[in-house]
């Protein structure tokens, strides 16, 4: 059912075998185009079996794969059935190579993780992969307009078959039928790799069509209380003039860094709103906005974001948030990241710790409060 034109239409009918209904409106309007760590790394001999559909909607938080010793462990722990984990870089700019946060030690050509992976899908749950991550797309030196100092695979690798073909290896190695682009500061200003990546994304899709495969793709974005900015914007136009097909258009709500006092729920709201009507206009003006509703995602930050104590959500706040979240009818919420949500020890008050949320909460709160979101259900 095209809604308007497109080189993807096949993808959209693809997902269609899964969903009925609303759900297949909702997911279909997204479908059509233009429409080194301390955790266990070993990978096993062969390659994952292909995933099921990930839920109509989904809780999914990030989890830093270098910041514990087992991730199915800290699935299982933690409750978190689905999982986004992060992040996917190169090892060096120039690289065409994909390495667990850029280590050598950790590359998906060797499978790393796979047998972790194996096990949550095996307990029910699965995950989604997430490249780039701000480390990643900032230069630690100076911007200057040169992406040769970035390591997300689309900034480092200038040659676009080869990014899919990155895409693809991910896909096979694993088995996952989502993957996640993590694109946010200097990355997000370089218009050659934005380009190149939406190509990347198109030619992975028409891969997965002919090989039978459900292979889901979103953007998380960097966001102000009222959505995207223009650089947003340009990666989101970029998408639908590629025939990139994309899931959600997630965006980050924390880090504003404005200085001013933030109701992270409100701000997440408004957020999202915005987003919504960007995605009308730019990617689905033929789509009814009711039905965009599932192609929107938000990603909180539980506890203390990065800039301090005025950007706050609180385990209260988050349920606030799920249940908003639900009665929209969102595709995707989350938060960075599953390792924070904890109190922590001398940690209530820090802002942007690694390994605690910096406010008073049980362990695994923040997982508590988003998990009932995830649904199969339109």
């Amino acid at each position: 059912m095209p809604l308007y034109g497109g080189r993807s239409k096949g993808v959209a009918l693809k997902r269609s075998v899964f969903l009925s209904g609303a759900a297949l409106a909702a997911s279909a309007l997204v479908a059509i185009g233009p429409l080194a760590s301390s955790a266990t790394a070993q990978g096993g001999s062969g390659d994952l079996r292909p995933g099921l559909p990930l839920p109509l909607h989904v809780s999914a938080p990030y989890l830093d794969v270098t910041a514990v010793d087992s991730i199915a462990q800290t699935a299982k722990d933690s409750g978190n059935k689905y999982m986004t984990l992060a992040f996917l870089q190169t090892d060096e700019p120039g690289s065409c190579d994909l390495y667990w946060a850029g280590n050598k030690e950790t590359s998906v050509a060797d499978g790393a993780y796979k047998d972790e992976i194996a096990a949550i899908r095996k307990a029910g749950g699965d995950v989604i992969i997430s490249f780039g991550g701000y480390n990643a797309t900032n230069d630690t030196t100076t911007w200057a307009g040169d992406p040769a100092q970035l390591h997300e695979i689309a900034d480092s690798c200038t040659d676009v078959h080869k990014i899919a073909q990155a895409y693809e290896k991910v896909v096979t190695t694993y088995g996952v039928t989502r993957l996640d682009m993590d694109i946010e500061g200097d990355s997000i200003k370089n218009t050659p790799g934005v380009e190149r990546r939406n190509a990347a994304i198109a030619e992975l899709q028409r891969w997965a069509v002919k090989n039978h495969r459900v292979v889901d793709v979103t953007y998380t974005l960097p966001s102000t209380p009222n959505g995207l900015v223009q650089t947003g914007k340009d990666l989101v136009s970029s998408a639908k003039a590629h025939g990139a097909v994309i899931r959600t258009f997630n965006v980050m709500t924390f880090d504003y860094w404005d200085g001013a006092q933030h109701d992270m729920v409100a701000d997440a709201q408004t957020a999202a709103t915005g987003l919504l009507d960007q995605v009308h206009e730019l990617y689905a003006p033929r789509v009814p906005k009711a039905l965009l509703w599932n192609a929107i995602g938000v990603v909180q930050m539980n506890g203390i974001d990065d800039f301090g104590p005025t950007e706050t959500l609180s385990v209260d706040q988050a349920k606030t948030f799920q249940r908003w979240a639900t009665q929209k009818h969102l595709g995707y919420i989350g938060f960075w990241a599953v390792q924070r949500d904890h109190q922590g020890t001398d940690c209530v008050g820090v802002k942007g710790a690694w390994n605690c949320s910096g406010v008073e909460q049980g362990d695994w709160a923040f997982s508590k409060a988003f998990a009932p979101f995830t649904s199969w259900w339109p």
